[in-house]
């Protein structure tokens, strides 16, 4: 794809948030980190005390958000209060070299990508940060021209289609799966594992010692992603997958939904418009980034970052390294020689196994030149 405007740093339809680091204005979805601590909790402004991984909030002295070290904002205990969650700050942390290493191994071995010619986009108006709530359609056209179909038939792709019908996108509404769901998240999991790029993943994680076995990994995989909690009430009413792939509404506004599959399907019935773009990504190829603003529906998307153009694998092990790798934190990686970073969420309200958390939301925060 095109960039909106030929920056070095990453483009914001003329802005970068390299210009002011107190106030950086990514395209980040702050409703989303609802699965940190809610900022009320704190007890002093200057402490991470009850704040780690906050929302960013200009009126704070100091920060505990995943970014705060970037910017060099962090309150002074950041480190002893927040630093310990996840292995990036344990002895045997896996570093950011090898995190860029295994995304570039990873982008190598996604055959099953489209090709240049497989998708047609008409990314259209590009407009700034400080639009993206005007809630204005300013693309009169669909974003995808032309999808060539017959990637859908590839075993991992329908099988994460099939997945994609068997959530309830308005929180506070109870998940309850029939045996043929649950089946088709198996079928899901087993797909993906004999793609070159989950062979990847795993013997990386492997190799980190992070998983003994690939069932354990399977087994980890389909906890982490699948397993419900509630994000409204009592309900079990979400997962990763239903917040990252298929979308949910939760106070009349879209959340998660950041898949290019469940938009171009989406859009093809006419349940998604297309509004315009904040970011166009610099690869001249596929997987591609895009973050966009719609309409899902009658409720608005203030910004969606998707990768456009990747296998339902791609995504999946991506997201799942930076989580398991960089848990509630940014996590920079490599894509073809740019550079490319990853925001993941834990769900801090109820764990699984031995204390292990969920994912809450994972999505693309930026990438440069």
């Amino acid at each position: 794809m095109r960039a909106c405007v030929p920056l070095t740093v990453a483009m914001l339809c003329g802005l970068t948030w390299a210009e002011n680091p107190k106030e950086p204005e990514p395209f980040l979805e702050l409703e989303e980190t609802e699965g940190a601590p809610a900022s009320s909790l704190y007890l002093a402004p200057n402490s991470c005390r009850g704040r780690c991984l906050e929302a960013f909030d200009k009126h704070h002295p100091c920060h505990c958000n995943a970014r705060c070290p970037e910017f060099g904002n962090c309150c002074e205990d950041f480190e002893s209060l927040c630093g310990h969650e996840g292995f990036s700050h344990s002895s045997d942390a896996i570093t950011k070299e090898e995190l860029q290493s295994v995304s570039e191994k990873i982008y190598r071995a996604d055959t099953n990508k489209a090709r240049k010619e497989d998708i047609v986009l008409n990314s259209q108006n590009c407009i700034l940060p400080s639009e993206t709530r005007d809630q204005v359609d300013r693309c009169p056209e669909p974003l995808f021209t032309y999808v060539n179909e017959k990637l859908f038939s590839k075993p991992t792709y329908a099988a994460f289609i099939n997945l994609l019908n068997n959530y309830q996108r308005t929180t506070g509404r109870g998940e309850h799966f029939t045996a043929q769901e649950l089946a088709e998240q198996d079928t899901f999991l087993r797909e993906i594992m004999k793609t070159a790029v989950m062979k990847e993943l795993y013997g990386f994680l492997h190799q980190q010692n992070r998983y003994s076995s690939e069932q354990e990994f399977v087994s980890d995989l389909k906890n982490m992603w699948f397993g419900l909690y509630s994000r409204s009430k009592e309900e079990r009413d979400s997962s990763g997958f239903e917040h990252v792939f298929s979308g949910e509404v939760k106070k009349g506004k879209v959340t998660g939904f950041h898949n290019w599959i469940r938009f171009y399907m989406q859009e093809k019935e006419g349940m998604v418009d297309y509004y315009s773009h904040i970011y166009d990504g610099p690869w001249d190829s596929y997987p591609d980034v895009l973050a966009m603003q719609f309409n899902w529906d009658g409720y608005y998307k203030e910004v969606g970052s998707a990768f456009i153009g990747s296998s339902p694998e791609f995504e999946f092990a991506l997201y799942s390294l930076c989580f398991i790798a960089r848990p509630g934190k940014v996590c920079q990686l490599s894509l073809g020689g740019h550079p490319l970073a990853i925001q993941t969420y834990t769900w801090n309200k109820s764990t699984y196994g031995n204390g292990k958390k969920y994912i809450a939301t994972a999505y693309v925060v930026s990438s440069t030149h």
